[in-house]
């Protein structure tokens, strides 16, 4: 086993604070990752404060957070093939499933009905916790590390491995491209990875935000159209518009206002997880054979791809890089909506005093 330098929850919603843990020794179909940058998604919130618990398990700690890992490969099992010492790496929120089950099969390992591993806050296969990427170092099966994009900085490429996936299943999964309509709620951390991958994929993209206080930065990155959801008139004027409209906030909102805005046969999806249920009528539905449906990351297959995609058209987040020292005040701001668009923590700053 070798001991580790990350930050952990020693409890629900205390600060995080230094911690050391053990990983274990490489197999040999493990990689050793040297962690360069970790991402701060605001689900690491959630879970180091235990507010999911009504639907998930229990959190798990102390609790390592992190699942927008980027580094670098240190050294590789005797039966890796895919990966060597010094390429450049990610892993994103899962780092094992059980590889059987119909959905691992068809490369849905996010959905697998076995057990999906995740990166923290589980138990592997043996019973162990999962820590995640706040550490200095990970050791991750081959077959669940991804290959970074080698044409652009690595720290802004990290978010990638949630946001930028959790955005671009979607969209692939509803057809998002020429001639489709697709609106994006909430300018954040996911919002303006949607607002991108949208406008590379073809589609005419709408961002959907409380105020126009973003609007510069939607349109730059891409969005055709700006409204402000705090204006009724918005919801008159959009009404019956998108062919998709994918909700990427947190917070409790009026489905059945967002659903008058899809086209029959329109969907809205749901990749924002608040921590209570959103009720929404019936009639909003049936009325124009609407859906409302949701949405998890993606498969490794589908990850990859995307960061190819991210890649080959030049795609990365928007990013504020932070020491590790300052991950409390991170938080608070994730909170207050005060990022663009997304923290990722330096993890050389471990060695700083």
């Amino acid at each position: 086993m070798s001991q580790i330098k990350g930050y952990a929850a020693m409890k629900a919603k205390a600060p995080l604070a230094p911690y050391s843990f053990e990983r274990r020794e490489p197999r040999e179909h493990d990689v050793v990752i040297d962690i360069k940058f970790c991402g701060i998604c605001h689900s690491d919130i959630h879970q180091a404060r235990n507010e999911w618990s009504d639907y998930l398990e229990e959190s798990i700690f102390p609790m390592v957070p992190g699942h927008e890992i980027a580094g670098v490969v240190k050294a590789v099992g005797s039966k890796v093939t895919k990966f060597k010492a010094g390429d450049k790496v990610g892993v994103g929120c899962f780092v094992d499933s059980c590889r059987t089950c119909a959905e691992c099969k068809q490369g849905l390992e996010q959905y697998c009905t076995v057990h999906t591993t995740w990166t923290y806050n589980a138990r592997d296969n043996d019973g162990v916790p999962t820590f995640g990427g706040y550490s200095e170092r990970i050791v991750v099966d081959e077959n669940y590390v991804l290959r970074m994009p080698g044409n652009l900085p690595l720290e802004a490429c990290a978010p990638l491995l949630c946001a930028g996936i959790t955005l671009y299943s979607p969209l692939k999964h509803w057809n998002a491209g020429p001639g489709k309509k697709v609106a994006i709620v909430g300018l954040g951390g996911l919002g303006h990875m949607g607002v991108k991958l949208g406008h590379a994929l073809g589609a005419e993209v709408t961002v959907l935000s409380q105020s126009l206080r973003k609007k510069d930065d939607g349109k730059r990155m891409g969005a055709d159209y700006f409204y402000a959801t705090s204006d009724p008139e918005t919801f008159t004027r959009l009404k019956g518009y998108f062919d998709l409209i994918i909700n990427t906030v947190s917070a409790l909102v009026d489905l059945n206002q967002y659903l008058s805005l899809l086209k029959v046969d329109g969907s809205l999806v749901m990749v924002g997880l608040p921590e209570k249920d959103i009720s929404t009528g019936a009639f909003s539905l049936a009325s124009r054979r609407r859906s409302l449906a949701g949405s998890s990351i993606g498969g490794i297959a589908e990850t990859q791809e995307m960061l190819d995609f991210c890649g080959k058209c030049g795609i990365a987040c928007e990013i504020e890089v932070i020491p590790i020292q300052k991950v409390n005040e991170a938080y608070e701001r994730v909170v207050k909506s005060d990022v663009r668009y997304r923290f990722v923590i330096d993890l050389a700053s471990l060695d700083e005093k």
